[in-house]
Parts: structure tokens; sequence; C-alpha cells
């Protein structure tokens, strides 16, 4: 089995999610499930792409979730409010399961019976692609100061090796690179990051200053500050 890693050491080559996706996930014709697709983003991305494919984009904010079913305009999505523990579909009817940053906000006593879920759904052979972001980073020297996902991640990580060492999944590939985050000033960093309707942080006036000074005294690219996260994808396989 190849070996599985939460952090690669040394240079990283620039790549997406987007990107990936389009090189591992067969979409023609495919059942898909999109676990945690928040403001559904990239699900509009592949369902364009790939007219074709039946897609689930389940969100387990409501608020978020809410304001997914107002797309009108993506006949080939269904939005479902459901987690990676619950998912309405059919035993071995689905051809990929897709968690974009998605795995670590699940909670850890669910993580195990999420696996087992999303072993259920996906048919003999299907895959599962994990993207998580790596604790690192200057990106992550910002968020940390409200929202330290360090252990969070650990977990995600550790039931993924968990899930392939019992047996449910085989390693296909892992796969490390730099993903990009493009903000065109403190006020769009606070929109997506800090106000997210899954998560309520605790920051008051002090630590609020003390973010956006951080954020603000990242050297700007074109006017816009560019952060380029480590990110590590698991490709996983149904055994």
């Amino acid at each position: 089995m190849p070996a599985m890693t939460i952090k690669h050491t040394g240079e990283l080559p620039e790549n997406s999610d987007q990107s990936l996706l389009a090189e591992l996930i067969d979409f023609h014709n495919a059942n898909i499930v999109e676990l945690g697709c928040g403001t559904a983003f990239v699900t509009r991305k592949l369902a364009e792409a790939w007219p074709t494919a039946n897609i689930i984009a389940a969100e387990v904010d409501e608020t978020q979730h809410d304001k997914n079913l107002a797309i009108t305009d993506l006949n080939n999505v269904t939005f479902q409010l459901a987690g990676m523990q619950k998912i309405d579909a059919g035993d071995n009817s689905t051809d990929a399961v897709i968690m974009l940053k998605s795995l670590h906000h699940v909670p850890g006593h669910l993580l195990q019976k999420g696996f087992s879920e999303v072993h259920r759904i996906l048919k003999p052979g299907g895959k599962l692609y994990i993207s998580e972001p790596v604790f690192d980073g200057a990106f992550n020297d910002i968020l940390r100061l409200f929202n330290d996902e360090e252990s969070v991640r650990q977990s995600a990580f550790n039931a993924t090796v968990e899930a392939v060492e019992s047996g449910q999944f085989k390693l296909v590939q892992e796969t490390h690179f730099l993903s990009k985050s493009v903000f065109a000033d403190f006020s769009a960093f606070e929109e997506r990051i800090i106000n997210v309707t899954h998560s309520e942080f605790i920051i008051d006036n002090a630590l609020y200053q003390k973010i956006k000074s951080k954020f603000e005294a990242y050297p700007a690219t074109d006017g816009s500050k560019v952060f380029m996260n480590p990110t590590r994808v698991n490709l996983l396989e149904k055994s």
C-alpha cells in the first residue's frame, strides 16, 4: 500500500481540485455525491463541465442549504440537507463521492460512521476524493488566530488512514500541491472566511484588529492578497 502522510516536506507544484477532479474522476453519465458543497461554487463548475453527470450536492448548514435551493439553473444537481454520516442515496448507487475541504468539519465521533456510509452508497470500485488543507502556510497562520484546526485536521487524516487500513477502501493515490486563494481586500476575506454561516467564531475587537493587521501585512500581488496553500488529496477506492 502506498504510504500516506499528512504533510509533504519540500517544494510543491501549484494545482487545483478542479484540475485534479477532471483527471481522476470519470464524470460522464456518472452519479456523483458532493459532501459539504458550501455555496455550490465547485458544484456549478462540475455540473456545467459535465452536463451528463447527476450530482447530489449535500450541505449540513441549513442557512447555506436554503440559499442553495434558490439555485434553479443547474438541472443535473439535486441539493440535499445531509452530512457524511447519513446520505440519501441507495446502496451501491454512486460512482464517486467528493469532499472538498469538508472532512475535517465532520465531528470526530461521526467520522467512522461517515466512512461506512460513503462505502455503502459507492458502487464496487467507486471513488472517494478527499481534499484537505494542510496545517501550514501563511494563510493558515492568519486562520489559526481565530480558528485553530490542527486537531480536527489530524483527526480527519487519522480516520482516512483507518478507513484504508481497515480494508473498507484502498488508496489509489495521494497528491500534495499548492492551491491558490485570492482576496481583493480584507473585506473579501471577512465575507468569505469569518462570516461563514456554518461556523461561529468568538472574535472581540482586539482579536479582530490582530487578524486584520496580519492579513494586511501580507504582501499584495497586483493589488490582491494571493495565498498559496498546501493541500493534500487522497483518492480512495471502495474495496
